[in-house]
């Protein structure tokens, strides 16, 4: 009798068009690093905001995916699918993954998937985590927020989605704006139930 093949862990990461590609661009590269599988989207609002923030060349886009991510484009590990690919394989529910993260989510998709609203491959890929019953981790970057905001926020949240608000906090000392980045990304690997050391916790220096 033959061992089972273990399955790879694999993500969907969503980036869109609301400030703080940065966070999505992290995730990526610490997901990849601890071994799982990225199916990853990029609206075009998302790619404009890529452009605008990092400097990416949003005329070349799997020449960009390629510079920022290195082997794992190559080698399949990190997969790029456009946004209006909506018969993609983590448009299914049949294709097995353990979930998907939006970050950073502008109002707009969260509106989208709040309101059941799938004409996109992202919002369709987010549609199918909540259908199934996996894990979506929805990370707003938008101040103020407004009534239809917060209501949405709520509505999902009753739903089992998770939403992480890209909030920096101070009590672990952060000198720099990578430190601030990496604490979001750890909050969001520590509810992807993946180990990481982005930030130090607190209680690890005896306080607490």
């Amino acid at each position: 009798m033959t061992g089972e093949t273990r399955r790879p862990v694999r993500w969907a990461v969503g980036i869109t068009g609301a400030s703080g590609a940065i966070y999505g661009v992290r995730l990526v590269e610490e997901l990849l690093k601890v071994g799982c599988e990225v199916g990853l989207v990029i609206s075009d609002a998302g790619w404009r905001v890529l452009k605008e923030e990092l400097g990416w060349d949003a005329t070349r886009r799997q020449e960009a995916i390629r510079q920022a991510f290195g082997q794992a484009a190559e080698d399949g590990r990190l997969r790029m699918y456009p946004s209006g690919d909506i018969g993609a394989n983590i448009a299914s529910g049949s294709y097995r993954m353990e979930g998907m993260v939006i970050v950073p989510c502008s109002m707009g998709t969260l509106s989208a998937v709040a309101h059941g609203s799938s004409d996109n491959l992202m919002t369709r890929a987010a549609d199918v985590m909540m259908k199934e019953g996996r894990r979506l981790l929805l990370v707003p970057r938008e101040t103020p927020l407004h009534a239809i905001h917060l209501e949405n926020m709520l509505k999902l949240s009753r739903m089992g989605v998770s939403i992480v608000p890209a909030m920096p906090a101070f009590y672990y000392g952060p000198r720099t704006m990578e430190d601030l980045v990496d604490f979001l990304v750890g909050k969001l690997l520590d509810l992807m139930g993946l180990e990481h050391d982005l930030f130090r916790r607190w209680g690890d220096d005896g306080r607490g």
